[in-house]
């Protein structure tokens, strides 16, 4: 059907209430300058392999994942705006929303008494009223930017809920099986598969983006399962939303070729899962410098890669960062604070810190009884934003020890500034020396304020799980 025609009759279904339609007309408007993006497409620097410039803000940046449900009893944006204040002393600089759409009843996990997954959406241009109303939405991330915040949230680009209105309304949008039923992958009955055969699903799916930066001026998106959506709907889509605002965006994936697709940041899941296996006694610190390495080579060199020790998936379903990590956890989450690429990430309750699996489905509120990691946070949030030698694309150089079977130290520099990390992956205390002159000079230790002097052939003396991290 025309374009046109398809206006009209939109026109004339005068009983549609405007919140309904205006969305719809968004996605109408998207479709006429389809064709002018496609015309374009050879002229997108990335065409070539090449990637765009990421925000100018983003470099040194950190990313706090907010679990909103769980975050207080009551679960609502007005009661996690009360925490801003303690966030920003923290040094927090990104807030990820986990999804704030609607969700879907349909076959809801659990019963349709409790609450479900976020990641089941109902509605793409709707905020979910568990949370509040859209104006408290914009209110706060009105408040959000004042402070200095950065807000972008979590977006499924991957599936809808099966009751989401387009299942009706735009069959063509849901990848079917031979009998025409709508399809989901694993165990999430809860969803149905989108179809990016699409043209006008994936119009719609830009415009439902684009809307969201447009009505409450959000600063990007994390996107759910990216690797399931097609990279060329990530270049058009990213192409447009980059035309309204210097958006961040990371992708739910490890392809290098998301990147090339325009995403900021991917997860460094290879790296993070080896040190989870070299943890557990399966991999060595030689086996981990590899994966780096490896890792270094195979993505574009200004990729950005998400570094954490939890999050909402591994926490839940996975177990806690004392389940994985033991008494190594605070060696490992200054490992993510402060790695080469890193733009890294805290999820909620860590700052307590938070020694329980939360409830996926259902409330499960965090207890803030108390803030003993938050310090921790505090001294590297705010040594990553003061000095650029920690921004994501500073060198990185690996150091030999004189144990590197349980030493991991290297060095990261940007013009004149300089940071080295020595960390002991280790139960065992550790008296090292470092190979090489890199370590050299007057060095301070931001954890403890302490300048050492460091010739050649000084000896660090690390407690089991200790850690050192020198300023030049």
């Amino acid at each position: 059907m025309p374009i046109w025609i398809k206006l009209l009759t939109l026109i004339s279904h005068a009983s549609m209430k405007l919140n309904a339609l205006f969305p719809i007309l968004i996605v109408i408007i998207a479709g006429f300058t389809s064709c002018s993006r496609k015309m374009i497409t050879t002229q997108n620097p990335r065409a070539n392999g090449s990637m765009q410039q990421h925000p100018a803000w983003s470099a040194q940046s950190n990313i706090y994942e907010v679990n909103l449900r769980q975050y207080s009893p009551q679960g609502t944006i007005k009661e996690f705006e009360k925490h801003l204040p303690r966030l920003k002393e923290m040094g927090v600089e990104i807030l990820w929303f986990m999804p704030i759409t609607p969700i879907g009843i349909k076959e809801r996990k659990m019963t349709e008494q409790e609450l479900g997954s976020y990641y089941s959406v109902r509605d793409y241009t709707a905020l979910n009223t568990e949370f509040g109303t859209m104006e408290d939405w914009k209110e706060f991330v009105q408040h959000a930017h004042q402070m200095g915040f950065k807000v972008i949230t979590d977006w499924v680009a991957n599936h809808s809920s099966p009751d989401n209105r387009w299942v009706d309304d735009h069959p063509g949008f849901y990848e079917r099986d031979a009998n025409g039923n709508t399809v989901y992958d694993a165990d999430w009955n809860d969803t149905r598969n989108l179809n990016y055969d699409s043209r006008e699903l994936r119009d719609s799916m830009i415009a439902a983006m684009a809307y969201w930066v447009r009505v409450s001026d959000i600063d990007g998106f994390r996107c759910d399962v990216a690797e399931g959506v097609p990279e060329d709907f990530w270049r058009e889509c990213i192409d447009t939303l980059k035309s309204i605002k210097d958006v961040f965006m990371l992708a739910e994936g490890e392809k290098p070729a998301l990147h090339l697709a325009g995403f900021d940041e991917t997860y460094a899941w290879t790296v993070m899962e080896t040190m989870i296996k070299f943890q557990k006694g399966e991999k060595t610190l030689q086996q981990v410098d590899s994966v780096i390495n490896y890792n270094i080579g195979r993505f574009p060199q200004n990729a950005y890669r998400l570094y954490f020790t939890t999050n909402h998936d591994w926490n839940s379903w996975e177990g806690t960062e004392f389940e994985r990590y033991g008494d190594g956890y605070k060696t490992f989450a200054v490992f993510t604070q402060t790695m080469y690429q890193s733009v890294p990430l805290i999820y909620s309750g860590q700052e307590i810190p938070n020694r329980r699996r939360l409830k996926f489905f259902v409330r499960d509120p965090i207890n803030w009884d108390q803030f003993g990691m938050a310090p921790f946070y505090n001294t590297l949030l705010h040594l990553r934003e003061k000095n650029p030698a920690l921004a994501a694309t500073a060198s990185y150089q690996k150091l030999k020890s004189a144990n590197d079977d349980a030493i991991f130290a290297y060095v990261r520099e940007n013009g004149k500034h300089k940071v080295a990390v020595i960390l002991n992956f280790s139960s065992q205390p550790q008296n090292v020396t470092i190979a090489g002159n890199a370590v050299n000079g007057r060095g301070k230790d931001v954890f403890t304020d302490k300048t050492i002097d460091i010739s050649a052939n000084h000896i660090f003396s690390l407690e089991p799980w200790g850690y050192q991290v020198l300023t030049y």
